[in-house]
């Protein structure tokens, strides 16, 4: 044998080494890892825009749709410039010209296919990668005996050229790139360091090293003893593509067995069965690896003790007018406190005036059912000012910014998107949390009441005083008997009566007054809070909760992206 042919058995040789140090692609695993991507894919939706996430998609769904055509074929194609003798090469495998050869651009316009073994079992997988019928060949003869069963499900394709000048060419090899089991690179010993080859096309298969073949094909045009040199630099290019340990052949067609060793690396493919598998295995690894890129670290939940959280409930409060309401309880406590505790004489007077809290048209709860305590309205609190919305603006691109901080690219847009996604239905959930909320000003205190009664005692008693001085005075006026009056020491009892009740009224009034001060305070400060917590539970419910969501859906994404690692 000569030495190119020596050179090809050693390759050949050493790719047999190779394939067997491979390990095997579990088929129920990475149905595993493509359904945690589909996860993946349906968490982010929605969340991360849609340009980046176009491979993955494009993975399950090839994925899925390869798995459930044939697993007997394994596709294999022969992909290399012009002049690079893969046709030739396509129709010495196959023992029949097939595929047209030539040397003008471009020769080979339209993939060719041959398949060893009934044709029919290939039919719907060769119709999934768009080889026409008319070139479908089947490489399946009486007189071969079992000279070819050894590569029975076996589907050679003779891919175009991918540097042709036919731009719809190129675009035909790189679609069925993405499609096929195992790929053939054929280059020869002219353009074999082309950095078209290699940076376009060879750099991009690294993480596929498991189905990828590189042939040096036409060896018999160089001096035997530049055969090793030449694949040696070979190599060396390959190694620099991140192609390391990818199996490296010399083949001629000039010589019977110049395709030996890519026969051999052919019939071990088809017999393991696991070309599908390693393909879409190293196309799982680099869509998580990009996919991991957008996912990133782990990212801290928002508390409710955040300082930007504390910052957008004291915007909401002033937004939602709770300052102003709460005014209005304070002096709607005065105001009624007064209303039945002063001086009978002048109630009437003091509930003239209107309500601080009823002007505000919040509902008052007091003999009414649950059921229509429970139907709010529009109040009549002032709208907030621009002031104010600006604020609550601020507050909300805060609170975004700091969910957002340490997310990759895609995850912030997406936190401060939710954070303003119902921004325009806060105001309306405000006016119905401060309407909803009890202030605490249904009833009349007890106290109020056992001063009102101590005031009408009182009230009584100088009337009635006063009643019978007058009587007395008529009397004396009409020349009738006087009454003689009760004496408390010195003073009648009638003017003790008046002067009484009304040094009394005045007293309690006195007395009166400051612990109305204190607990209209109290029942201000009592509404605040429940006021504030009304408000928070909305500014939860519309803008962290909306927030979580996503930092929640960054979290799962980066569980299922875990599982889709795992090989």
């Amino acid at each position: 044998m000569d030495q190119p042919g020596a050179a090809m058995m050693g390759m050949g040789g050493r790719l047999r080494e190779a394939l067997r140090a491979d390990g095997r692609v579990d088929a129920d695993q990475l149905v595993a890892r493509l359904e945690a991507i589909r996860r993946f894919l349906g968490i982010v939706d929605g969340h991360l825009p849609d340009t980046p996430l176009v491979p993955a998609r494009t993975l399950v769904e090839r994925a899925g749709t390869r798995l459930s055509l044939s697993r007997d074929h394994t596709v294999v194609a022969l992909a290399g410039a012009t002049g690079s003798g893969k046709s030739s090469l396509f129709n010495a495998m196959a023992g029949m010209d097939l595929s047209t050869v030539g040397v003008r651009r471009p020769t080979t316009g339209v993939a060719h296919a041959c398949v060893w073994g009934p044709l029919d079992g290939g039919t719907r997988l060769l119709d999934w990668l768009g080889v026409l019928p008319r070139h479908r060949f089947v490489r399946e003869s009486a007189l071969d005996g079992d000279d070819e069963s050894t590569l029975h499900g076996l589907i050679l394709l003779d891919l175009p050229d991918f540097d042709s000048v036919q731009h719809s060419h190129r675009l035909e090899v790189d679609r069925l790139l993405g499609l096929v089991d195992l790929v053939v690179w054929v280059v020869d010993p002219q353009k074999y360091a082309d950095r078209v080859v290699h940076d376009s096309y060879l750099r991009e298969f690294r993480r596929h090293r498991e189905v990828t073949v590189v042939v040096l094909n036409q060896v018999d045009r160089l001096p035997p003893a530049e055969v090793p040199r030449v694949l040696a630099d070979l190599r060396r290019l390959l190694d620099a593509d991140g192609l390391e340990g990818v199996p490296l052949l010399a083949t001629t067609v000039a010589d019977p067995a110049g395709t030996q060793g890519l026969r051999e690396a052919l019939e071990r493919s088809v017999a393991q069965r696991q070309a599908a598998l390693r393909r879409l295995s190293g196309d799982l690894d680099a869509v998580v690896a990009a996919l991991d890129e957008m996912v990133g670290a782990p990212q801290a939940t928002l508390s409710t003790g955040d300082p930007s959280v504390a910052a957008l409930d004291r915007a909401l409060v002033a937004a939602a007018g709770v300052p102003t309401v709460v005014a209005a309880v304070e002096q709607a406590y005065r105001h009624r406190a007064a209303s039945t505790t002063g001086w009978p004489l002048v109630r009437a007077w003091r509930r003239l005036r209107p309500d601080p809290l009823r002007r505000l048209h919040l509902p008052d709860r007091s003999g009414t059912a649950p059921e229509a305590a429970s139907l709010v309205a529009a109040t009549s609190v002032p709208e907030p000012s621009s002031a104010d919305r600006s604020a609550l603006g601020l507050a909300v691109r805060t609170v975004a910014e700091g969910a957002g901080a340490g997310l990759p690219s895609g995850w912030p847009n997406a936190v401060t998107a939710a954070a303003r996604s119902r921004l325009g239905d806060l105001p309306d959930a405000l006016d119905r949390a401060i309407s909803g909320t009890d202030l605490g000003m249904d009833r009349p205190r007890t106290w109020w009441r056992l001063v009102g009664a101590v005031q009408w005692l009182v009230t009584l008693a100088a009337v009635a005083g006063l009643g019978w001085l007058a009587l007395g005075y008529a009397l004396r006026a009409l020349g009738l008997p006087e009454l003689r009056h009760p004496m408390v020491g010195e003073v009648p009892v009638p003017t003790l009566l008046l002067l009484g009740g009304l040094l009394a009224g005045l007293l309690v009034a006195a007395l009166t007054r400051p612990v109305t001060r204190w607990a209209a305070g109290r029942a201000r400060r009592r509404a605040e809070a429940r006021l504030t917590s009304a408000v928070a539970e909305v500014g939860e419910e519309y803008v962290l909760a909306p927030v979580r969501a996503v930092i929640a859906a960054h979290a799962d994404a980066r569980t299922v992206l875990e599982v889709a690692r795992h090989r």
